[in-house]
């Protein structure tokens, strides 16, 4: 009878998981030029997107930049369809992220389209999204976003995308 291996310590699982996650995030510039975060339960990731004065379109209102705000939703959204590309290979071990600094994570998705609906204006404050992968195949994925700002439930922009997967290794 073969015994099977000790599960990993939990705090060993949610360290891993959360360095691939920073190493994909970290890997776009633009992320960081705008400022993004994720937050990650599970295999669920929020966006963040931190208030700056930069990101005023409108001073009179003040409301946040559309481009802001598109942006924001076609990253998380990106991000998420990546995650959850990379999570499976990650649970299943055919990515050995061991040594994460040669880690080479799969390329992004590339946008097709990507259509926003401005619901609302965007406040001077934090805003928060999730995304859902509608649909995810070889070679393409559709994907939905909400953001929110001070309450889930008061979306201020939505946006479906659609999006040409990369191509997994042999």
């Amino acid at each position: 009878m073969t015994r099977r291996p000790a599960p990993e310590p939990v705090q060993i699982v949610k360290q891993r998981r959360d360095a691939v996650l920073r190493a994909l995030v970290e890997g776009v510039p633009y992320v960081q030029f705008m400022g993004i975060t994720f937050e990650r339960r599970g295999d669920e990731l929020t966006g963040i997107m931190p208030y700056k004065d930069d990101l005023i379109g409108n001073p009179i209102l003040p409301a946040l930049h559309g481009g802001a705000t598109a942006a924001f939703l076609e990253v998380t959204a990106i991000i998420t369809l990546s995650w959850a590309f990379i999570w499976e290979d990650m649970e299943s071990g055919a990515l050995d992220v061991s040594d994460l600094s040669h880690v080479h994570l799969p390329r992004l998705p590339k946008t097709i389209d990507f259509t926003v609906d401005y619901l609302r204006s965007g406040l001077p404050r934090d805003a928060y999204a999730r995304a859902r992968i509608n649909r995810s195949g070889r070679r393409y994925a559709s994907v939905h976003v909400e953001g929110w700002q001070d309450n889930r439930e008061r979306m201020f922009a939505q946006a479906t995308g659609h999006f040409v997967m990369p191509q997994r290794k042999g």
